[in-house]
């Protein structure tokens, strides 16, 4: 094996290592491309490649639109948005067996695509379903269990922070067609959610005894539309080139802002908070875009992507294996680390792979965003699990019976988005974006 073959082997021991005894992420992968740095090149060399590699890994245009992003969420978090969202849901719902998880799984459907946040959505939304869920005798494991299995749609129903990661590391792949891209298997995500939650609601007898006037459906839904509108705007203005994806996600903080102001569920003096909470957000993205950019480095120059791939193709050139091999490693991958760093550490070793074998990559930025939102609900690291629980005040240790149908749905779920290409392809396309 070649000198740079162990050194690029090195840097992922090191990953590995640092990971396990608790070093945090970023720190995990500053160091580890650090040190190979350290192997491969004098450090007169090594050390200010390496800062130049964190500035131009956070110098893209694009990477502008996540701190405005965060920001919009967290302003529509605090802002009184989801509980217009959640009766409009309601009435969408109807009387039905488990009408008021289903509520809860749409208006996530809703609140996610508009905030981009799926721990947002979980926190926001289930705190306003939950009491309501246990006035009519709901299980608090079956309420939390569906309002934690459905959050992850706002990562795939645009805007989504991840794609725009995703697409600053693939290099050429367009955003708007990743958010394009994204609608239709998140809108199956959440189906699959819907079809189990009413199956169980039947086993259980929880039948909604809430009506709605004819009235009352137009008022609550169009009290609803201001809220809704924002998808448009944002996807009808990108669509239409009247502005771009960064500047879309200005445009929503602008109007998340002046809407919240307009039901006055926030005032000026929250604003310090929310900004400085966004700030930590986004410094946090910012720096772990900025180490993985000396890790992406330092592996093409090992030629670690082309050495995965050389091993991978020679075992098996089944374009269906390989991809169902990869979302295996993504799954896995998924349950301890968040979404940001796995699409910068894997993005680089996995893209050229499908892009041989015929695989677009806006279709392969969904199976990627895909499999990782599963993570974010499954233990250890399931920050969505975590967040869904404390708000529904359950453990979890209560709730993983009541979840783990939902992951066997999520799972046919993403088989169909990863074998049927125009699942995904089919929007950007009609779109003409592809």
């Amino acid at each position: 094996m070649s000198v740079v073959a162990n050194i690029a082997i090195s840097m992922l021991v090191l990953i590995v290592i640092f990971l396990t005894i608790g070093v945090p992420i970023a720190v995990s992968i500053g160091i580890s491309s650090a040190i190979s740095m350290l192997l491969m090149l004098p450090a007169n060399i090594a050390f200010p490649t390496s800062a130049q590699r964190i500035f131009a890994g956070s110098d893209s245009f694009s990477l502008i639109a996540i701190p405005f992003f965060v920001l919009a969420g967290n302003i529509m978090n605090n802002g009184g948005i989801a509980t217009r969202l959640v009766n409009a849901a309601k009435v969408l719902s109807g009387k039905q067996a488990g009408s008021l998880a289903i509520t809860n799984i749409i208006a996530n459907m809703f609140f996610g695509a508009i905030s981009g946040s799926a721990a947002a959505a979980a926190a926001a939304i289930g705190g306003v379903m939950g009491p309501r869920e246990k006035e009519e005798g709901y299980d608090p494991n079956y309420s939390v269990a569906a309002n934690v299995a459905s959050a992850p749609t706002g990562t795939l129903i645009p805007p989504s922070n991840t794609m725009i990661v995703f697409s600053t590391v693939a290099g050429s792949v367009s955003i708007a067609a990743l958010f394009l891209a994204g609608y239709i298997p998140g809108i199956i995500w959440g189906l699959g959610c819907i079809l189990y939650a009413k199956k169980e609601a039947k086993k259980r007898g929880y039948i909604s005894q809430e009506t709605f006037t004819g009235k009352e459906k137009l008022l609550t839904l169009w009290q609803a539309v201001p809220s809704l509108l924002l998808i448009v705007i944002i996807v009808g203005g990108i669509l239409s080139g009247v502005f771009t994806p960064t500047e879309a996600s200005a445009i929503s903080v602008v109007y998340s802002l002046l809407l919240s102001m307009f039901y006055k569920s926030i005032k000026l003096s929250d604003l310090p908070k929310i900004i400085l909470d966004s700030a930590v957000t986004t410094g946090i993205i910012t720096f772990m875009i900025g180490v993985s950019s000396i890790m992406s480095w330092a592996m093409a120059f090992t030629e670690i992507p082309d050495l995965i791939a050389q091993s991978v193709l020679g075992i098996t050139s089944n374009k269906y294996v390989i991809l169902l091999v990869i979302n295996i490693i993504l799954l896995i991958v998924g349950t301890f680390m968040d979404a940001t760093p796995a699409i910068l550490i894997f993005t680089p070793i996995f893209l050229p792979i499908v892009t041989k074998l015929g695989v677009n990559p806006v279709h392969f930025g969904i199976i990627i965003v895909m499999n990782l939102a599963v993570g974010i609900i499954t233990p250890p690291v399931g920050t969505v699990l975590f967040t869904g629980c404390k708000v529904g005040g359950v453990t979890i240790e209560g709730v993983i019976k009541d979840i783990l149908p939902y992951f066997a749905i999520i799972a046919v779920c993403l088989l169909l988005v990863t074998f049927i290409p125009e699942l995904s392809l089919f929007i950007p396309k009609l779109a003409g974006l592809i």
